[in-house]
């Protein structure tokens, strides 16, 4: 394997690992990367490495909420501990739990026909989308906190990531819109949407176990992927960092600007070339 192809590897990891996180798509920059530049890995295991390289970074960043979640719900549930902090964070795990659960029906259900084949026009007017709902949160400034959440603004947030199974739809920005739209403020918004990626993203990598093990190229592709791994890490580390800096300013504004011009461009390059 050559150093260019190597080079390759390490670019997919970055571009994947900064886009994971903010509401950009980073499935649709996948799409547009081979598109444009000529750039596609081989092996059907990449792209679910390069999820759970993003899963690590999630679970390094949000340690001390998941910690403090676990401790609480061990002591709701195993001691009988009844105080405000622990009921919250009990009730807030249910609401995971159910928020999670549409897009792991429709992931099992449709996982082999939903992205399939994906072109960059389909990138581009998902992007549109992602650009629209995002403008219409722009300047929510919600007020529910972690307590004051309940089983309706559950279903309404995990029926929002389901529209995330499209390429060019932004998983953590239809989450967030959903969140943000239930009146949920933009910290508690971020932090529920990221807690959820958790489920979701440890779960495919779960049931995939079997893909990865199987995979023809996994020997012969040991290098880069093990290298396109840390660098999805790392870029996902500053990618969600750079996010949660954005959210307590309240600038979304500059992603729907930037999925509007990388929409509008997809679309055009596919109708002209």
């Amino acid at each position: 394997m050559d150093i260019i192809e190597i080079i390759r590897y390490i670019f997919l990891g970055l571009l994947q690992g900064f886009t994971e996180p903010i509401p950009v798509s980073s499935s649709g920059h996948l799409v547009i990367a081979r598109e444009l530049l000529g750039i596609e890995a081989r092996g059907l295991s990449f792209e679910i490495l390069l999820n759970t390289a993003s899963l690590i970074a999630v679970l390094y960043i949000y340690r001390k909420d998941i910690t403090a979640i676990i401790v609480n719900l061990s002591r709701y549930l195993f001691k009988g501990a009844r105080d405000a902090e622990a009921k919250t964070d009990f009730r807030y795990t249910i609401y995971l739990v159910i928020a999670t659960i549409p897009v792991g029906v429709l992931g099992i259900l449709l996982g082999d026909i939903i992205g399939d084949g994906a072109s960059m026009l389909t990138v581009g007017v998902m992007l549109l989308v992602t650009g629209v709902a995002l403008w219409f949160i722009k300047n929510k400034r919600g007020v529910k906190r972690d307590g004051d959440l309940n089983l309706k603004d559950a279903i309404i947030v995990g029926i929002a990531q389901c529209v995330a199974l499209m390429p060019g739809i932004s998983r953590s920005g239809a989450s967030l819109v959903g969140a943000m739209s239930v009146g949920m403020n933009q910290k508690n918004a971020l932090r529920f949407v990221f807690l959820l990626y958790i489920p979701v993203s440890l779960g495919t990598a779960l049931i995939s176990i079997g893909d990865i093990a199987s995979d023809p190229e996994l020997t012969t592709l040991a290098l880069p992927y093990a290298l396109s791994f840390i660098a999805a890490i790392i870029a996902t580390y500053f990618g969600l960092k750079w996010l949660q800096g954005i959210m307590e300013h309240g600038n979304l504004i500059i992603f729907t600007y930037y999925c509007f011009a990388l929409g509008t461009f997809s679309i055009l390059y596919s109708l002209f070339t």
